[in-house]
């Protein structure tokens, strides 16, 4: 295990999260919220000292880079962020308890958008600013943002591809150019040029700077954060129908983007993954909308909340326009079953990811191929490409393990004393970064009541979700720590 080498990279994500407060420092000064912003000087202060000290221990630093550590990396990387993160919350009183503060930067940075607040119209504008900023950190991630405008320091060992391939949503991580750091800069480009877009369309809708910075950032990340206590559900029908666009779009792989800018649009038309999910939205949204007819005064009405409810929970943002909890049971149980999807892989959406639950499907029918044809050569193809039996065994691992920890999780939780639809619903959308649940932590309700033992529960949940399990298992694993 190559301690410095991780240590120094840790460093540099301090120093950048240091950085990023500045920013709500200074709408704290602006807006005169003395006990926000002094909790904003010592976040920075603590950060910047941490930063310095790891920089100061691992400086010279510059031995090769492997597959195990940037595995660690990421994953010491995402808890240390989310540690410091929370200071904001936690010194300025906002959210007094550190647990409750660290599940929901946590909830951020992951994109999650759950929350223990029952409110948050009260909580200062700095802090809003953090909690939504957050999302739009996380969506991408930290640690490609660091990629793109840093040099990693070291050559060779395939550095950057270990800690993209460890940080990136999907079964398989590829390059878009020839060299990683490239790859990186163009992702946040088309992430930075997207965001810019959502903001100038909410601005077209009447809101206000702040407020279409937020709800952006929210979008963008697919989290799920508002600044509003109804969530989405108080602005106008045109605002609903951009962040449902905007939701579905930011669920989309971002290579799609980058073929569609290279003029290689055929084949973004071709990508099955891209066509399944927009297919499992479209009726979906025709499903629940037929079911909920009556429910709303007009059709309109009824498709545009049906449309917003699929598109923030298959790409779990978690933004709501109503309460879907008061929904038939058929509804919400395909709002559950998208739950588990998710969005497409390569896009800032948790769940499964569509092209990881594509691959599922099409190793179970070479299997079963195989039972009646033993002799004959199956392989499984994506979009005419052959994938590797390296990527098929490690999405066999990947779902392995998700049911593993969803289960272990679901049964710690129940020790609160919850119904069984609110503690499972609570594990699957954090664990797949989605928000809101049902029942009693439904669209209208939250996390607070949960003990201190299961918010770190879902808080383990909420990273091994968003780094997609292993970077956060290898951390339990002794044989990880030996040099």
């Amino acid at each position: 295990m190559n301690y410095k080498m991780i240590g120094k990279f840790i460093s540099r994500v301090l120093a950048i999260e240091a950085a990023f407060m500045i920013v709500p420092l200074l709408i704290g000064l602006v807006d005169g919220s003395r006990a926000d912003t002094l909790a904003f000087v010592w976040a920075i202060l603590l950060t910047a000292a941490g930063s310095a000290l790891l920089g100061l221990l691992c400086r010279h630093e510059t031995s090769r880079f492997q597959a195990r550590d940037g595995l660690v990396c990421v994953g010491v990387s995402w808890i240390a962020m989310s540690i410091f993160g929370c200071l904001p919350f936690f010194l300025g009183g906002s959210i007094p308890n550190f647990v409750d503060a660290l599940f929901e930067i946590v909830s951020g940075f992951t994109t999650t958008g759950a929350s223990i607040l029952p409110e948050v119209e009260s909580l200062s504008r700095c802090i809003l600013y953090w909690r939504s900023f957050s999302h739009w950190v996380g969506g991408m991630g930290v640690l490609v943002f660091l990629l793109g405008i840093t040099s990693p320091g070291v050559r060779g060992s395939g550095f950057t591809m270990h800690l993209l391939r460890a940080e990136s949503p999907g079964p398989d991580v590829g390059k878009l150019v020839p060299h990683m750091r490239d790859t990186a800069k163009i992702l946040y480009l088309i992430y930075i040029g997207l965001t810019l877009l959502n903001i100038l369309f909410l601005k077209l809708g009447g809101m206000g700077t702040f407020e279409a910075l937020c709800t952006a950032f929210g979008t963008a990340g697919t989290g799920g954060f508002g600044i509003k206590n109804d969530s989405i559900g108080g602005y106008s029908p045109y605002i609903q129908n951009v962040c449902t666009v905007f939701m579905l779009l930011f669920g989309i792989n971002f290579s799609c983007y980058f073929l569609l800018l290279a003029g290689h649009i055929k084949e973004v038309f071709k990508d099955e993954e891209l066509r399944c999910y927009l297919g499992m939205v479209l009726l979906s949204t025709g499903l629940i909308a037929f079911n909920i007819r009556g429910m709303y005064e007009t059709v309109e009405e009824t498709i545009r909340h049906a449309a917003f409810q699929v598109a923030s929970i298959v790409t779990t943002t978690g933004f709501a326009t109503t309460d879907f909890d008061l929904w038939p049971s058929f509804s919400k149980t395909i709002l559950l079953c998208l739950m588990f999807v998710g969005a497409c892989a390569g896009s800032t959406g948790g769940g499964m990811k569509v092209g990881r639950l594509l691959l599922i499907f099409k190793n179970l029918r070479r299997s079963i191929h195989r039972f009646i044809s033993p002799n004959q050569v199956q392989v499984v193809r994506n979009n005419d490409r052959v994938i590797s039996e390296e990527v098929l065994n490690n999405t066999n691992a990947y779902l392995a393990a998700y049911g593993i920890l969803i289960i272990a999780s679901f049964i710690v939780v129940s020790w609160d004393g919850y119904g069984i639809a609110t503690n499972f619903s609570a594990v699957v959308s954090c664990f797949n970064n989605i928000g809101p649940g049902l029942e009693a932590v439904g669209p209208t309700c939250n996390f607070g009541g949960y003990s201190i033992l299961s918010k770190l529960v879902l808080i383990l949940d909420m990273l091994a979700g968003r780094l997609e399990i292993f970077p956060i298992l290898v951390l339990f694993s002794r044989r990880t720590w030996k040099r």
